[in-house]
């Protein structure tokens, strides 16, 4: 079956029809109760999607709940809390209360939160997840619930609204602070390689190291976690080493944390011996002795441009003829105490 000519609307009574359930099923499924069976569901979510059906949208519905919601597939005390608080100053301004929901890997949540949300109607949806699954987009849109990935953490399809920031060009400027130092043995332990993010830090990593002329050990690349533990585990490998580096880009602050952490075991002193960079500009950071050296990536601001575009399509009539919204803001290297000249330089 193809869809509606341009300009002709589905209804309830269409979908139903084709269905064939009652509008009272059609009601229920939209609505995400759970007295429907899974065959019914199916049955109706694929009418809806190949009809292209779409809730009336031109501002918030009345029967909407006035909040906001962010997801996460997991909860970083400290990464994630910059996330929210942007999320949170923006909701503050219209009004609205923020839902924190934990579903799903970080490529996708869960098929129980969309049900779930189906049955919350937030006025947007914040996901911080790589994609959206395309079932999943069209589940949110035939409800006329509007949602938004903040993507520090993948590449999302062109037709979901994001908001990024500039992976290579903080992976490119780290490693140029380096080289500029004088290092030329130069680490790099990036995120998980099935991460976008990841991938772009370190092409930024091998570009700045290829314009300087320098040779790149593939054993100095590593994929890790962006977790403590996956800087702690590659540092013990490359800083105990025969031809060690003498400096390592880490993917994430909390990577560089593991790395610091193997260098005092090891006797290291840090700058001296090992310069340091991370990526992200948490808190922490700031309090680390030495200070680190370390891309800042705008992730408040990325939570509240992801929270004001939320809002923007909740208010605005659903187009599909307009370019779906995506944002990527700049990065810039913070300048601190974990880098310097190399000894033998």
């Amino acid at each position: 079956m193809k869809s509606d000519a341009a300009g002709a609307r589905v209804t309830l009574a269409d979908v139903a029809d084709e269905a064939g359930v009652s509008l009272s099923t059609i009601s229920k499924v939209l609505n995400g109760r759970a007295d429907v069976s899974e065959a019914t569901r199916e049955r109706v979510e694929h009418v809806l999607a190949e009809r292209g059906y779409r809730r009336r949208g031109g501002g918030r519905s009345e029967t909407r709940a006035e909040l906001i919601e962010i997801v996460f597939h997991e909860l970083d005390p400290i990464w994630s809390m910059e996330l929210i608080d942007g999320v949170e100053s923006v909701a503050k301004e219209h009004g609205l209360s923020v839902v924190l929901t934990v579903s799903g890997s970080r490529h996708s949540p869960d098929a129980d939160w969309v049900e779930g949300v189906m049955r919350r109607r937030p006025v947007g949806v914040v996901l911080v997840f790589s994609d959206l699954a395309p079932d999943y987009r069209e589940q949110l849109r035939a409800r006329a619930i509007p949602f938004v990935i903040v993507d520090p953490a993948g590449d999302p399809s062109p037709d979901a609204p994001s908001v990024g920031s500039a992976n290579w060009s903080g992976g490119l400027a780290a490693t140029r602070h380096l080289i500029e130092l004088g290092h030329r043995r130069i680490a790099a332990i990036t995120g998980p390689e099935d991460m976008m993010c990841s991938l772009a830090r370190v092409d930024g990593y091998r570009s700045a190291m290829n314009s300087a002329g320098l040779a790149i050990d593939p054993a100095w690349i590593r994929f890790g976690d962006f977790h403590v533990t996956g800087g702690r585990d590659h540092a013990q490998e490359l800083l105990t080493s025969p031809d060690r580096p003498t400096a390592v880009f880490a993917g994430s602050d909390m990577q560089a944390l593991g790395v610091l952490e193997v260098a005092r075991e090891l006797g290291l002193r840090v700058p001296e011996d090992l310069s340091v960079v991370g990526y992200d500009d948490i808190p922490l950071a700031r309090w680390l002795t030495p200070r680190l050296t370390t891309v800042h990536q705008p992730l408040r601001r990325m939570g509240e441009e992801a929270a004001r575009l939320a809002i923007r399509l909740a208010d605005a009539p659903a187009d599909p003829t307009a370019p779906t919204p995506r944002m990527d803001l700049a990065t810039s290297l913070v300048v601190r105490e974990s880098t310097a000249a190399p000894a033998d330089g």
